[in-house]
């Protein structure tokens, strides 16, 4: 346990292992958990449900901005709720998977969930592990730990598919790995450290070896 509050933020290119990690590490220091990419996923889940062209920005903004994400940040049942419907399982179908970036892209809707999501870390009581796309220097550039996670594309789109099992092939895990980076990085920095911000490469560490170093580092201990 932490015995003051801290916020950790960490970002990463996709299949770095973000959330596995940044749910581990705020499991074991007993702290809040955020997964800001899933709101954008959320986000998109709604503009898909209600039908709304993704190219139409000002619908979207307009439909996200009358129906909020709503986050629970327990680490141990991260949870996503859209007026009231539980959308935590449905937000990682594939049909949404291939529709985020585009949404994701808007300034609109980036506006309104880096807001919520500046709300949600400043709310944490004993801190928060907030991973993601922008989280190191937009959402939360004064965390107390600032962290790029990174991995070898090789390792990046093997654990994908371990994760996803037979669901989908390696093409389309491919697409959702690499093709995704491509296109967030666009609107997003997370390829390079930004001043501050330490690299982690978990490309030959497991997941309780990337947790350990993390936990170590805020504890001073490396």
């Amino acid at each position: 346990m932490t015995e003051q509050r801290i916020v950790i933020a960490i970002d990463g290119p996709s299949g770095s292992g973000k959330s596995s990690t940044s749910r581990g590490v705020a499991q074991r220091l007993g702290l809040d958990y955020l997964d800001t990419g899933a709101m954008y996923r959320a986000a998109t889940w709604l503009v898909v449900n209600r039908g709304v062209d993704p190219t139409d920005q000002d619908a979207v903004v307009a439909l996200l901005g009358a129906h909020p994400v709503e986050v629970t940040t327990d680490p141990a049942g991260p949870a996503f709720h859209i007026g009231g419907t539980d959308v935590t399982t449905a937000i990682r179908e594939p049909a949404i998977s291939a529709q985020v970036s585009s949404v994701a892209s808007i300034q609109g809707v980036r506006d309104l969930l880096v807001a919520a999501q500046r709300e949600i870390i400043a709310a944490a009581p004993a801190g928060i592990v907030a991973e993601g796309r922008d989280i190191t220097t937009v959402v939360a550039p004064d965390a107390d730990l600032r962290l790029l996670l990174v991995a070898d594309p090789q390792a990046r789109v093997a654990r994908r598919q371990a994760e996803l099992g037979e669901k989908v092939d390696a093409n389309q895990v491919n697409d959702q790995v690499l093709r995704r980076d491509r296109d967030d990085a666009k609107v997003t920095q997370f390829t390079d450290a930004a001043e501050g911000v330490e690299v982690v490469d978990s490309t030959f560490l497991d997941l309780d070896q990337v947790i350990d170093l993390i936990c170590a580092k805020v504890s001073g201990d490396n």
